[in-house]
């Protein structure tokens, strides 16, 4: 298959993590025989800095033009700190979400059982965890109207949904449920927000034409609360932006690191695909970002493709990676090993895709992997 696809390094580690799942991807052209052809651009507090906006029209009509998005991390502490700040790295990555028509994100958690004992939360509790959050992406209180009074001291910001922004992603992820565990839980605030009682009349109206699936809900503050008492129960979350993104945020602890977690954004003509962990800045240039969810991403792309044979061999890497301790420190404080090292052995294996491998361990023991 040849694909075109625009990478966006970003800003703080992202340009590390993303080589890393560069290097995969060049490894699964070689074992499978594809041609991928990358396109780099800026975006973020580094297009800021260097064209004076975080997304440049250049960067987007790159993004338009691929066959899909490869994203690295996203801000500045520069920014951060700085309330007045007009123009915000953050802003670049919202209005590529919006101009590329991403509606949908998708974040897999899942328990890897090597390294159940890195959790903060006990292991009987963690167990067996394996859900997708599908939420929306591109309407909210994100994107609606914002205000603030002449004296700077009232504010507003506007959470506005339609009808069909929700019926186009509810049929995702009713779908996704339809092919997991029929299990479907639509998080909401029901109880309080008109926006949420919207949500939930056409969820439950759409639901009707998936009888097969079992439709629950939940207030998002209950919801927060299960993730950590009872992740296991969950299949498939939906629910809107914010609310979203704060619980997969929540979703991450549950493995023992944000490092760990891939994310899809698509559409009807787009995707985009990143690990959902920030920019990390000051890991930034230290080769010691964990890039196994910038990798994951990748798995996750080319998954969108049908590519499922070249997706089970970059997990299937990773899986090797973790059970032979081969881990950055956030993972393993004892760890020696770094960024590049992660990406170089995980790219390794996927090359040879033979399941009955030997490595040469006192290679590994120096930091550098050897296929025997």
């Amino acid at each position: 298959m040849n694909l075109n696809i625009a990478l966006l390094p970003g800003d703080g580690v992202g340009p590390e993590v993303l080589a890393q799942a560069v290097k995969c991807l060049q490894a699964v052209e070689e074992t499978f025989n594809h041609n991928f052809i990358y396109r780099e651009a800026l975006v973020g507090a580094i297009a800021i800095d260097k064209k004076g906006s975080p997304l440049p029209d250049k960067t987007l009509q790159l993004c338009k033009d691929a066959d899909a998005v490869l994203f690295g991390a996203i801000g500045d502490p520069k920014y951060d700190i700085d309330p007045n700040a007009k123009v915000r790295p953050e802003q670049g990555l919202l209005k590529l979400r919006k101009e590329l028509g991403l509606f949908t994100n998708i974040r897999p958690v899942k328990v890897f059982p090597t390294l159940i004992e890195n959790s903060p939360l006990k292991k009987e509790i963690i167990s067996g965890t394996d859900f997708t959050i599908y939420r929306e992406l591109t309407g909210g209180i994100y994107f609606g109207e914002k205000k603030l009074n002449e004296k700077g001291t009232v504010a507003s910001d506007l959470c506005e949904y339609s009808e069909k922004e929700i019926s186009r992603i509810a049929h995702l992820a009713f779908k996704a449920a339809k092919n997991r565990r029929n299990k479907l839980t639509l998080v909401d605030k029901a109880n309080v927000l008109e926006s949420s009682r919207l949500w939930r009349k056409v969820v439950t109206k759409i639901g009707e034409s998936y009888p097969e699936v079992n439709l629950e809900y939940l207030f998002v503050d209950n919801a927060a609360m299960q993730i950590i008492l009872n992740p296991s129960q969950f299949d498939v979350i939906l629910t809107e932006n914010m609310f979203g993104d704060i619980i997969s945020d929540e979703g991450s602890v549950i493995g023992g690191s944000i490092g760990l977690l891939a994310s899809a954004s698509v559409g009807d003509d787009n995707a985009m695909f990143e690990p959902i962990h920030g920019s990390y800045s000051q890991a930034k240039g230290k080769d010691i970002a964990n890039p196994i969810a910038s990798i994951l991403s990748a798995a996750m792309l080319l998954e969108h493709f049908g590519l499922f044979e070249e997706a089970m061999a970059v997990r299937e890497a990773v899986d090797k990676s973790l059970e032979k301790g081969i881990m950055t420190p956030d993972l393993d404080a004892k760890s020696q090993y770094g960024t590049n090292q992660v990406g170089d052995f995980i790219a390794d294996n996927i090359v040879d895709s033979d399941d009955d491998f030997n490595i040469n361990d006192e290679n590994i023991d120096l930091g550098k992997s050897t296929i025997i």
